[in-house]
């Protein structure tokens, strides 16, 4: 009996790697970028189908990072009558988490060709990170769907005007319940895109660049020591901390950079996706500068994103890439190419290998 599970296992293994479709190199030469930060749908499930997305991708994106949004923006009469909200700024209506999104993804991935399937990486996301149980239900979206994920992400602790909307509690840094879930993205391999504001809105700046109060970034410590905590788990903090009035203060690349030369932390990287980080560094020539810098020291460990959310087309989806053409031209060839393309092939496949392993192991058998 136990060498037929062994045989099983074997047989299911070969499959689920085989399974892991990769890019051949006809499939990652003469693009201009990998997206590592990508919304399929938005906040009330609505998006584009994959296959036009692909189209949209066209010859400028080679490889995608795909997932919806956790969170579902509630329409409440009470509140809004008949005005549909569409974002969650349109309401004072709160938002709540939609378990329903990873398998909307996984079916939209499912019904590409194995081709084209092996242009994305799915994400799961319909997780509370506040509940000791959503391990299991990352544990169970695996099971459900093998040969599909890749990570887990976005999901988001601090968000400006987000967090505070979400029914039930409050996300935190240091809830046993994110600590689980960072721990099983490590024994699986699942990369983690974790959104996490740097700071509180609208903090005020001093003359030296410090906070007026003379006070570190509100979660600076805290989401140190969470990435602290869980040293053998890949993780990318989408944005770079920033946010849409979560501003850079003129510290903000030496901050990154301290985190980046800290070998404590040589498993955590960086994304710069969202027009709203694009505007911050290349707001002066000064700025792009800095940032241009910080990426040129530290090229394996940055990665860019879109953040689009089901774009129309495809001058709506490379808005944010072409946004960064100062930058582009002040990072040396090499770091441009790795913060284009190859870091993100080097770091989702290497979580795909190990996702498509875990399962060989883990997947019941039919």
């Amino acid at each position: 009996m136990r060498t037929e599970n062994r045989m099983e296992r074997a047989v299911l293994a070969a499959v689920l790697l085989i399974c892991a479709a990769r890019p051949s190199a006809e499939q990652t030469s003469g693009f201009e970028f990998n997206d590592s930060h990508f919304h399929l749908t938005n906040y009330i499930q609505e998006g584009i189908p994959i296959r036009d997305f692909l189209k949209i991708m066209g010859n400028k994106a080679g490889r995608v990072a795909l997932f919806g949004i956790p969170l579902q923006q509630q329409w409440s009469y009470r509140v809004d009558g008949n005005r549909a909200p569409k974002y969650y700024l349109d309401t004072d209506a709160p938002l709540y988490y939609y378990s329903f999104t990873d398998a909307w993804i996984a079916m939209a991935y499912k019904s590409l060709r194995p081709d084209e399937q092996a242009r994305f990486d799915p994400m799961i996301t319909g997780f509370n990170p506040t509940d000791m149980y959503a391990a299991d239900h990352i544990r169970r979206v695996l099971q459900t769907f093998p040969g599909v994920f890749t990570g887990i992400g976005e999901f988001t602790i601090h968000k400006e005007f987000v967090s505070s909307k979400v029914a039930g509690p409050v996300a935190s840094l240091n809830d046993p319940a994110l600590d689980r879930i960072l721990d099983f993205a490590a024994e699986v391999g699942l990369v983690v895109l974790i959104h996490n504001d740097m700071d509180r809105p609208f903090a005020k700046e001093s003359d030296t660049g410090e906070h007026a109060e003379g006070l570190k970034p509100l979660y600076l410590d805290e989401v140190k020591a969470l990435f602290g905590r869980h040293p053998k788990t890949t993780i990318i903090w989408a944005h770079t901390g920033v946010g849409r009035v979560v501003r850079p203060i003129r510290n903000h690349a030496a901050t990154l950079a301290k985190i980046l030369a800290d070998p404590q932390f040589r498993h955590v990287y960086f994304d710069i996706s969202w027009d709203e980080v694009a505007k911050y560094i290349v707001a002066t020539p000064e700025s792009t500068r800095i940032v241009a810098d910080l990426l040129n020291r530290y090229p394996d460990r940055f990665l860019f994103g879109t953040d689009e959310v089901a774009p129309a087309d495809q001058t709506a989806y490379t808005k944010v890439y072409y946004q960064y053409g100062p930058l582009w031209k002040l990072l040396d060839p090499e770091t441009s190419n790795k913060v284009r393309l190859t870091n993100y092939e080097r770091i989702f496949d290497e979580a795909r290998r190990r996702v498509r392993a875990w399962e060989a192991q883990h997947v019941p058998r039919p």
